[in-house]
């Protein structure tokens, strides 16, 4: 037997530690970075930064659970954040998100996490990104209004903050209060969340041109070739249908679809021709690379179920149901970028959103989801014989977990 010596050992690297903020932001969890404290190599777009925060994550994870990293086998917790101050006029905060995906080594850049949006203010406060002074005027009213710049997609949102001054004089946010927000169960501050023009002015809220369209879902294994759905590009583009064409109800729990391969495998062949009608793809392949989008969403008119927390959500209490897909998996209560696309929906009458919440000229709804209800209110408009969002609006909490440093093997990136 050979015996090992120092000499032929194989040399390990070291594990080196970043600053990092780990943060719930709506119903969901994300490990936070400020981009200067990022290694150099990974303070830029690239197979460093992805690779360092898959690392972080711990992902790619053939067993789905993500143990050796920060993930939590779940789309709503395989997330990462960078933030940044934004020399953007008239923004504080450039926010740019990651949806770390938990089986494969890939990162999806192309769109934003809404409920995470909720926890950017108060990181970027935290961080000092956010200009000492503003911040210190902000106690008047008690809200620091935070102009973020989310960089995935281009667009403006302002988090209104809760802000106090603590015993030494020194602005602190409020992260604890009374606001209860289904799925999550303790109770935080609300953090009121405005998305500024969610579309470009220069195309349509809807690609295809239409509120309703004749969707072709031929081969996916429906019963049928051809659905009516809502395709919008609004918070993130979303394909809106009937959950009876899909042969749901619309109180699908979590359970009701994720342990079935069947009706997974028909939700996705449906997503991806929804992403080639949108104009995404120009093949149902590319949507293996593009899991963050489009979303997939079923609709219902209001009814009463059981939330998956045993909370009986009544028909009078909401105005219609809506359950939708997030990286392949029924989300546990709904995705805050979906919300937007749900309000943007609703508030234009005649697409199957607005339909299902009774028609009609509306400004806010309150739909049921998974694990119970949510509020959202809107704005739409036409513009030169475009559907434009002015506004979308929902109120989100956040509070910080945990404050100090991420290990990551130094060979891991």
């Amino acid at each position: 037997m050979t015996q090992s010596t120092s000499e032929n050992k194989p040399k390990l690297a070291p594990q080196i530690s970043v600053p990092a903020t780990y943060m719930r932001g709506g119903t969901s969890k994300g490990t936070f970075f400020k981009l200067s404290d990022l290694p150099e190599r990974c303070q830029v777009a690239g197979e460093s930064r992805d690779n360092f925060l898959l690392r972080v994550i711990g992902s790619p994870d053939p067993y789905g659970k993500q143990i050796d990293g920060l993930g939590n086998g779940s789309s709503s917790t395989s997330k990462t954040v960078i933030l940044s101050k934004s020399e953007k006029e008239d923004h504080d905060v450039n926010y740019l998100f990651g949806q770390v995906n938990i089986a494969k080594p890939m990162i999806d850049w192309a769109g934003n996490c809404g409920n995470l949006t909720a926890a950017v203010g108060a990181c970027a406060i935290n961080m000092g990104l956010v200009d000492a002074d503003k911040v210190a005027s902000s106690t008047d009213d008690g809200i620091c209004e935070v102009r973020i710049w989310q960089e995935n997609i281009s667009k403006t949102i302002i988090a209104h903050v809760p802000v106090y001054l603590d015993e030494q004089g020194k602005v602190q946010v409020q992260e604890t209060g009374d606001f209860e927000l289904d799925g999550v169960t303790f109770p935080a501050a609300e953090v009121k969340i405005e998305f500024i023009d969610p579309v470009d002015s220069s195309s349509d809220m809807f690609p295809t041109n239409n509120l309703v369209d004749d969707f072709d879902v031929s081969g996916c294994g429906l019963n049928t070739d051809n659905v009516k759905a809502t395709f919008i590009s609004a918070g993130i583009p979303t394909i809106f249908m009937k959950a009876e064409d899909l042969g749901f109800t619309g109180t699908e729990l979590q359970g009701d679809i994720n342990s079935d391969s069947e009706t997974l495998a028909k939700l996705e062949k449906i997503r991806a021709k929804g992403g080639v009608a949108m104009g995404l793809f120009k093949d149902v392949s590319e949507a293996q690379t593009s899991q963050h989008i489009p979303k997939i969403a079923w609709v219902a008119p209001a009814q009463s179920y059981s939330a998956s927390s045993g909370k009986a959500v009544n028909a009078d209490d909401i105005d219609l149901v809506v359950r939708a897909m997030s990286m392949g998996q029924l989300h546990h209560a709904m995705m805050g970028t979906a919300a937007v696309a749900i309000a943007a929906a609703a508030t234009t009458q005649g697409t199957l959103v607005n339909e299902a919440a009774g028609a009609g000229e509306l400004s806010e709804v309150r739909f049921g989801h998974p694990s119970g209800t949510l509020l959202v209110g809107g704005k739409t408009e036409q513009v030169d014989g475009r559907w434009q969002a002015k506004k979308v609006s929902m109120s989100r909490s956040a509070r910080r977990i945990m404050v100090g440093e991420v290990f990551v093997p130094a060979d891991a990136f």
